[in-house]
Parts: structure tokens; sequence; C-alpha cells
């Protein structure tokens, strides 16, 4: 059977490459904005920079511009990263650029692994019948922030890789063992002493907060980043439900 290992920061991603899965994981809040926004049928492009965004927004009609930079909604954006900014717009037809301080980097790094997947609370139990569908290694990476393995997302990453274990996959490393151990038999909203929560709070954004523990797992789809595009499609199947330029087989 295959393996799974657990990994943190953006720039670990280019450990893998060719032969591997990677999973994507920000929590609070990039992954949890982006897949929100995909559910309901919203085209979503992350990018890691402003100058990125550039060329994406160039070739779009009116791109809702979403995101942050060490917690400040850069100038001429439209809305912060946040799943409840989305998820209470009705514009779902215009595409949206994504950008935040670790999130969007780190699926810009992944960018070379054989097939890329967001992850975040809504939708753990899908991924992990998908992935282990698959078959390949698999790295479930968390953003972190600021250097650190943030909470959200070490309980995110145990969550699909203990979920891998239980379908014969095999721990690669310490680190992914520790962190699988560390969360075993805990809350899946165990990590609320996080530095992320307390950055929601004293920046009184605690709606996300909430908006994060009400949907806990009530997505059954996965969500992949083919071509700079995040694409939505049931588990086990290998339909794509954004409509998009280029497309690839990811399933």
């Amino acid at each position: 059977m295959s393996t799974v290992v657990i990994d943190f920061l953006p720039d670990c991603a280019y450990r893998y490459g060719e032969g591997w899965t990677v999973v994507a994981i920000d929590v609070i809040r990039a992954t949890t904005t982006a897949m929100t926004a995909a559910a309901r049928g919203r085209r979503v492009f992350p990018v890691p920079s402003i100058e990125a965004a550039l060329p994406v927004a160039a070739v779009l009609d009116r791109p809702v511009l979403c995101g942050e930079l060490g917690g400040n909604m850069p100038f001429g954006f439209d809305i912060t990263n946040s799943p409840v900014a989305v998820a209470s717009r009705v514009d779902i037809h215009r595409a949206m650029i994504l950008l935040s301080s670790s999130g969007t980097q780190l699926i810009h790094n992944a960018a070379g692994a054989d097939a890329l997947f967001l992850a975040s609370l809504r939708n753990y139990t899908a991924l992990i019948r998908h992935l282990a569908a698959r078959g390949q290694p698999v790295a479930v990476i968390g953003a972190g922030t600021r250097g650190e393995f943030r909470e959200e997302d070490q309980r995110c990453c145990s969550l699909i890789a203990e979920g891998l274990l239980d379908f014969g996959f095999t721990a690669t490393d310490d680190l992914t063992r520790r962190t699988v151990q560390r969360w075993q038999g805990t809350g899946v909203d165990s990590w609320q002493h996080s530095k992320s929560v307390d950055y929601l709070r004293r920046s009184e954004q605690l709606h996300d907060l909430d908006f994060i523990l009400n949907h806990i797992d009530d997505l059954d789809l996965v969500f992949a980043v083919v071509d700079g595009e995040v694409l939505t499609c049931p588990v086990g199947t290998r339909e794509v439900r954004n409509p998009a330029p280029l497309r690839r087989e990811f399933a």
C-alpha cells in the first residue's frame, strides 16, 4: 500500500513533485475560503502574489479580488480572505482571484506534484475516500503562519493522515506519526487555543471561526487545482463542475 507524510510551510511543497499527490491545507483561512467559493459554483484562481494576480485578472471579466497579506487587505481588493465574505456574495458569475500570506503560496509551490488537492475541515471524509482510491503517495501539508505549524492545520492534517492509515497507508516519518498521535481521539474542533484563533479574536473576525465550526465535514466534494484553477468534482468521478479553459484528468 502507499504512504502518507505530514509536512508544513509553503517551501516544503517543493519536496513533493513527480509521483506525489499533495494536499494543501490552510484552515484559517485560504483553503476554507477557496472551497467555499468553488462549492457555490464560482471560479477560483489562487495566486502567490499581487504581481501574479495581475495577468490572471487581465483575462477575466471583472474578477472579485479576495485576499490578505500579513492580515491586511491589499489596496484595490474587494474583500479580505474570508469564507463568510465569500459566502455572503451573490455575484457567483464573477471569478475570484484569491491571495493569502501562506495558503496560496503553498498552493503555488505544490504545482509540480502529479495532483494537487485542497482540504479544510469542510471535506476531509470525502477527500480521504478519494485519496485512498487513487493509491498514490500523499503529502498532507499545512500552510503554517510565521514559521509555525498552527493547531487548526495540524488537526486537519492529522484527520486526513489518520484516515489514510485506516485504509492501509503507511506513515513515512516521525512528524507524521507524532502529529496523528497528538490529535488522536480529540474533537475536530479541539484546536481553538490556536494563535490563528487569537488573531481572529483580536481583529474582530470571529465570524470566520463560527463559519468554520458550523461547516464541519459538510461537503461531499473534492477540490483539485488544475492549471491554476480550483475545480470541483464528486468523490469517485471525473466530472469537473467549474468551466475551465484548460482541463486535464486528475481523478
